[in-house]
Parts: structure tokens; sequence; C-alpha cells
């Protein structure tokens, strides 16, 4: 299966989802790729089971393959459009789902390596690859869980601590499901940013105490996900513990956490005392997430509670009741980048611009957000090596969206995986709320084929 010619012009480290893609989409292009993957050397990874390429370690879901009002599905419908290795194997492989895309795992990594091992344009190589390259055009695309010693390279060049242990994630709400008649934005003791609105950072929703012990209780009573066991090992990052581990110390510990109400102003509990409004027994704050001003984060709510015991008990604050969530809490095992930092628009590390990263290792979350990156970072460097120059991708689409919340448009203090979703679309204020999905769905579709049309490149047979 491995050819013996050496020859390359790009190297691409990581045979998974994003580093099939990269590898396909230069490959069709004419490019000579030698695609390293540490599987298969007589190395393995936690997590794996087999060495086949773009194994699917997890679920075996491409989730909505809706590409009228939802962004996954979406997304699924521009990697077609881009001619996707995944979605092409996907479709081989694809299993009875209703309305979303599911395949068999074993068929589809057998697909994608198929289709690469015999393009005379791939070498596929088993071998664990240490040190990131000194020179030379390059797609790191070694996903989460990133080797030790390739991991402390990748940390050298970036200067930026790496994120390899239980990282804890706080949930993402889209700001226009808040009932701003229960909550309000301010600061606390209004002390505000350079960045902030008029009011302050934080939007904040105030809890009595009736409803603080109530969601304390929840929280100690919510089922919980378990462990895998390769993640068991891995301790607590101590400035991300999740909000049931503080719960658990004491009633009392999120009022003086996370959740403590001194220095905010309800304005809806005034008395002539506290014109300005009294201070909550107990409150939940929220900090914007994203450029566009679309997604909010619950700060501290990094969580383990399973994603059904969130929903139900995050709707029991005052304010959420109607909450849609871009992402609910999680906790695991991670390594990525902080890549609004590290990486420009077009995904090449600023310290070392002959690499580029793609993947799940970026700052994406899910199968096909990893894939998705890997496609585009393919096209990119494609483009560099025939020397034309690159359009950017529209914002108002899914890849576009999710690229640029990559590159710079998220908040580097607050980075975390995202999966795709609208928040990350510039937003659209004059459609009713209920058309809303089509609306991002159909200026979609219109902007890629125009980018399409507009960026036609030669692409060998």
């Amino acid at each position: 299966m491995t050819k013996t010619d050496q020859s390359y012009d790009v190297h691409i480290i990581g045979g998974g989802l994003a580093g099939s893609e990269a590898a396909w989409q230069l490959a069709r292009r004419g490019v000579r790729v030698r695609l390293s993957e540490m599987r298969g050397s007589g190395e393995m990874t936690p997590a794996h089971q087999t060495d086949g390429l773009a194994e699917l370690v997890c679920s075996n879901s491409f989730r909505s393959d809706d590409d009228t009002k939802n962004a996954v599905g979406l997304l699924h419908h521009e990697m077609r459009e881009l001619d996707s290795i995944v979605m092409r194997a996907g479709e081989v492989a694809r299993v009875p789902a209703g309305s979303a895309m599911a395949v068999d795992r074993d068929v589809f990594s057998a697909e994608v390596q198929k289709t690469l091992s015999e393009h005379p344009n791939v070498t596929i190589v088993r071998e664990r690859i240490d040190t990131l390259p000194d020179a030379g055009l390059t797609i790191v695309a070694t996903g989460p869980l990133t080797a030790e010693a390739l991991a402390g390279s990748i940390v050298a060049a970036t200067g930026q601590e790496r994120l390899a242990f239980f990282d804890a994630i706080a949930p993402i709400v889209h700001r226009d499901s808040i009932d701003m008649s229960k909550c309000w934005i301010q600061s606390r003791w209004n002390k505000r940013t350079e960045a902030s609105n008029e009011d302050g950072d934080y939007i904040n929703c105030p809890m009595t105490k009736e409803q603080y012990l109530a969601f304390h209780q929840g929280l100690m009573d919510g089922e919980k996900t378990e462990f895998r066991e390769w993640e068991k090992d891995t301790p607590y990052f101590d400035g991300c513990m999740p909000i049931e581990v503080m719960a658990a110390r004491g009633v009392e510990t999120l009022r003086y956490g996370p959740m403590k109400g001194v220095g905010l102003d309800n304005p809806y509990d005034t008395t002539p005392e506290h014109p300005q409004g009294r201070w909550p027994y107990a409150v939940v704050q929220l900090r914007q997430d994203n450029k566009l001003g679309t997604l909010w984060n619950m700060v501290g709510f990094q969580t383990k509670l399973k994603y059904g015991a969130q929903i139900e008990l995050f709707r029991t604050i005052p304010g959420l009741e109607n909450a849609e969530f871009a992402r609910l809490g999680g906790l695991h095992r991670n390594t990525f980048l902080n890549s609004p930092q590290v990486l420009d628009r077009q995904l090449r590390l600023r310290a070392a611009p002959h690499i580029r990263f793609a993947g799940q290792v970026t700052g994406c979350e899910g199968y096909i957000e990893s894939a998705a990156i890997g496609l585009v970072a393919g096209m990119m460097a494609a483009a560099e090596l025939g020397g034309r120059e690159w359009s950017p991708l529209p914002s108002t689409t899914a890849l576009g969206a999710l690229l640029s919340h990559i590159t710079g448009d998220a908040e580097a203090e607050t980075f975390q995986p995202m999966n795709v979703n609208f928040g990350l679309f510039p937003p659209l204020h004059d459609v009713k709320k209920k058309q809303r999905k089509e609306a991002y769905t159909d200026r979609a579709k219109a902007d890629l084929q125009q980018w399409i049309s507009a960026n036609s490149e030669p692409v060998p047979a």
C-alpha cells in the first residue's frame, strides 16, 4: 500500500479526517503529498483501535444532513461542492439515520484509505514525527491527542501553553434567545474594558435564595458523564474546575465563586435604600464570546453534566428559560492551539509560516468541522504552491464562518473548541427569527457559488 517514491511538495502530519482531506485536496490539484501517520508504525494513541486512515474514534454520525435549516448540514453541502473525500467516502459507507448522516465506520475508513493509497500523488508513510519540520510546506493535522514529543515541539514554536489536560468547556448561548426583560448588562462594580458596550461586559441573570438552592441541588443530582478509560489519569486544570465539583465543596461555594452577586445592581429589584438596584442573592454571568456579539458563554459553568441534564437545569436560570445553546458544557482531554493568537488567516503558524495547522488541533470540534478545516488548509497550500493569491472564503458560508472564528474572530482569552453553528455567521437582522435559518443557508449557498465562480482553478481529472 505504501509507495516507495519519497519526493513530495507538501508534508502532512496526521492521517485522520483533516489530514486525509488535506491530502486529497492537494493530490487532486496535482500536488505531491507525503502523508505521515503514526499508527501502523508500531505506535498507537490511547483512543484509536485501528491503523486505518480517517478512523472514527467515537460516534459514527456526521450529524444533520439538512442543508436548509442546519449549520452542520450546510457544511456538508459546501464540502460536497468542493469535492470532499470525507463526503465522498461517507456516501459509500452511509447507513440509515433519518435526517442525519451516519456511516459504517470500517467501510468509511477503508474507502478513504483506498482512495488516497491509489492516488499517484499521495505517499502514505507509517512513521511518528516528533518535531516540526524546519522548512518545506507542512500541514499538521494530529488532532486532540497529539503525541507528547510533537506537542512539545509545537509549544516551543508557538510560545503558548498547550491545553493537554481535562479541558473544561463552558456552555455557549445564542444572544437572541436570552430574555433581557429578566437580565441586565453590567460589569461588577461597573468596571469595564475598553471593548465593552455602554453598560458593561456581562449579561447578568439574578437568582433568589430559593432559586439558587434549587439550582445547587440540581447540580448535585444531575446525571454526569463518565470518563473514558484513557482520560482517567489526566488531572483537572485548576483554572477550569467543573461547576458541580465546586458545588460539592459546600452549598455556599458557588456564591463566593462564579455565582457571587456582590457589586451587581439588579435594576429589577430596587428599594428606596437601593434605587440603583439591590445585589442578587446569586447570579449567573454570561460574557461575549465572539466579535459579532451573537454568542455568549456562561462564565465558570464548565461541567461534566450530560447534555440533557444541562439543558433542563440551565433553563431554570432566570432569563435562560428559552435559551438556545450553540455548545453545551463538557470536560475531556484535549490538545489545541490558541489559534486566534498563533495562526494567521490562512492557518499558518505566525512564528513559522511554512507550517499550517488543520483539524481539531486548531480548536474546532466535530468530525465534519475537522475535515472542513483540513479541506481548506489543503486548498490554501495548493494556491500557495501555484503562486496564486488566496481569496478568503465568505464569512457568510459555513466554511468561512468556522475558519474566521478559529483564525481571529473568537476572543483569544476565552477560546475553546467549537462546532459550526449559525451564531458564527454574520447576523441577519431584517429576517424574522422563524425564517432565519433558511435565510442563512440560502445566503451561504449563493455566496459560495459566487466564490467558486470567481476562483475557478485548473484541477486535473
